[in-house]
């Protein structure tokens, strides 16, 4: 059932423009998914095109069967942040014309209750992207220390009342296990002494959790480095992020290797001097969904894509 469930890709012209697709070139799709972004990429691709896509997710490998024929397409079973070694192995380092990284969880993760990370269905409380790797959401915790609860929870989910849900967490986990989402979802609900009205009271501390037992916000620092030796001068970077915490990280990578360091005024250095440490150039601003695709996607509401070209 899982692998049947619709995930529509955000933003698909404007990541396609983005790229600049030229036919005989090398691109490199670090987030598959369900292939709707690599599948369009491949389109635009001539027969000396190439595409090779990554993704951690056992679903994802399954679905990217579809593309099995084309021999301009392969996959590796990886996390994003590998994508140096992916790259290093395809004999592709520093070849690369396009790199696109859609961030964040995939609709057909969020819908599928096994997968545990969503507060809208009951499942298991997994979370994980490779639910064959690393520790479950029920499993940290179970075992996580409150302090580390309530960092977790205000640094990753931004949320103001981290610490009474930590305390609720620990009153509960001491009185039954917490395996469901159900369960978690409703203490947090118990917990929260006051309600946004437009936002389910679990869900920042759902992101939190689940950004936690993935280390995302550490994936996109590593790919986005990495993507550097992997494009060629002239490549593109194309990065789609979720919520600011994501956003800021890309904006502030393409902001510093486009700009570089703060130079104090009057410091007798050249223009070649001041620029030759600078890797990118940005490539106009953050693009945002129109709101004919909002209306038809309610969750790209939040995306941002921002783009920038290897120098």
């Amino acid at each position: 059932m899982s692998s049947e469930l619709e995930h529509i890709s955000v933003l698909m012209n404007e990541t396609l423009d983005a790229l600049d697709i030229k036919p005989s070139g090398t691109y490199i799709d670090g987030t598959f998914g369900r292939g709707g972004h690599s599948g369009q990429i491949l389109k635009r691709l001539g027969e000396s095109g190439r595409l090779q896509a990554i993704d951690q997710d056992p679903q994802a490998i399954q679905a990217a069967q579809k593309f099995a024929q084309d021999q301009r397409f392969s996959i590796a079973h990886n996390r994003f942040s590998n994508i140096a070694q992916v790259a290093d192995e395809a004999g592709l380092t520093g070849q690369v014309d396009g790199i696109l990284l859609d961030i964040g969880v995939s609709s057909p993760q969020l819908d599928d209750a096994d997968r545990g990370f969503s507060f809208m269905k009951d499942g298991p409380l997994d979370m994980r992207m490779n639910p064959d790797a690393g520790r479950s959401a029920a499993q940290w915790l179970a075992e996580a220390e409150l302090e580390d609860m309530v960092y977790v929870i205000k640094k990753y989910g931004e949320e103001k009342f981290a610490r009474r849900i930590a305390h609720k967490i620990i009153e509960t986990r001491a009185e039954t296990d917490i395996t469901t989402t159900k369960q978690l979802a409703d203490l947090i609900d118990e917990a929260v002494p006051v309600k946004d009205k437009h936002k389910h009271p679990a869900t920042r501390t759902f992101q939190a959790i689940r950004i936690y037992i993935n280390s995302e916000l550490e994936e996109i620092q590593t790919a986005l480095s990495a993507s550097l030796e992997v494009l060629k001068p002239g490549g593109r970077l194309v990065v789609i992020s979720f919520h600011s915490l994501e956003d800021r990280i890309v904006k502030q990578f393409i902001k510093k290797q486009s700009k570089g360091e703060a130079i104090p005024r009057g410091l007798p250095l050249t223009d070649d001097q001041i620029n030759k440490n600078l890797t990118l150039k940005a490539i106009g601003k953050a693009i945002k969904p129109s709101q004919a695709e909002i209306n038809s996607n309610p969750r790209a509401r939040s995306s941002v894509l921002r783009i920038a070209e290897k120098l």
